[in-house]
């Protein structure tokens, strides 16, 4: 089981390095199976599928902090020596790519920024349910509910609600409480690495003016919706996402050979 600070990883092709390093992050309680293997094993890339601290087969503690979650992903990358990345997330794990895109420029060679925002809103009564072992369940249940458009296979939703049962209580409320307190808004003119916006057309969770939003304020980027997909799209259309996303990666500027020399 590969660890690097900790972080358990899954990695295809690591060892590609005439292309760069791409990382998968995950969303709110989920962990590197919510990337389905067409994007995990995407052909001719070199990927990194991480289990942030805390979730999957990672060791650590939760973080209360999409911030805090950021310098989890750098610690991951000095341990392998990664100088510059390609930062794929869903959800939270958009809002973390998007805080190193903003604060962390010199490490970010492009942003995949998949159903997310720069301001992620979370109720207060999921806020409030997933804090309670009592209604653990119920929380799960209402993110499930919100994550997939009405065409979703069934079987997707039971096994995304499987994962996130798996999740510690105090874990899923921290990740709640960092999507809830974030807010890059004001500073998304910082980005300059080229970016690719993904969103459901079906995406009740993070709607598409949201995305619309994130085009509109960083330069270099391009926007593709996925047609009746919803906030799970990776998930309802992976070859549909996986197929922009390696278009988007055969663009990426990159010279081999780049790792922080020890």
């Amino acid at each position: 089981m590969p660890l690097a600070a900790g972080t358990y990883y899954f990695a295809n092709e690591e060892n590609h390095w005439a292309r760069p390093a791409v990382i998968l992050l995950h969303g709110a309680g989920g962990n590197h199976l919510f990337w389905p293997p067409e994007i995990r094993r995407l052909p001719g890339q070199r990927i990194y599928a991480l289990d942030l601290p805390s979730h999957g087969k990672s060791e650590g503690i939760g973080q209360q902090s999409i911030e805090e979650y950021a310098k989890c992903v750098l610690d991951f990358m000095d341990v392998l020596r990664l100088r510059r990345a390609v930062f794929v997330g869903h959800s939270m794990g958009g809002a973390i790519a998007l805080w190193l895109g903003v604060h962390r420029p010199a490490r970010t060679l492009g942003l995949g920024l998949i159903a997310t925002a720069a301001r992620l809103r979370v109720s207060s009564d999921l806020l409030s349910s997933s804090a309670n072992p009592a209604t653990f369940n119920s929380a799960v249940g209402s993110i499930v509910a919100g994550s997939f458009s009405n065409n979703a296979d069934p079987r997707l939703k039971e096994l995304a609600a499987q994962r996130l049962a798996e999740v510690r209580c105090p874990v899923l409320h921290g990740d709640l409480v960092a999507c809830a307190d974030y807010d890059e808004t004001e500073l998304l003119g910082r980005v300059r690495a080229p970016t690719l916006i993904v969103c459901g057309t079906q995406d009740t969770m993070t709607p598409l003016f949201l995305s619309q939003i994130l085009r509109d304020r960083i330069k270099n980027s391009l926007l593709h919706t996925v047609e009746g997909a919803g906030h799970m799209v990776m998930l309802e259309q992976p070859q549909a996402v996986a197929g922009m996303l390696q278009l988007f990666l055969s663009g990426i500027a990159y010279q081999p050979g780049e790792k922080i020399i020890a």
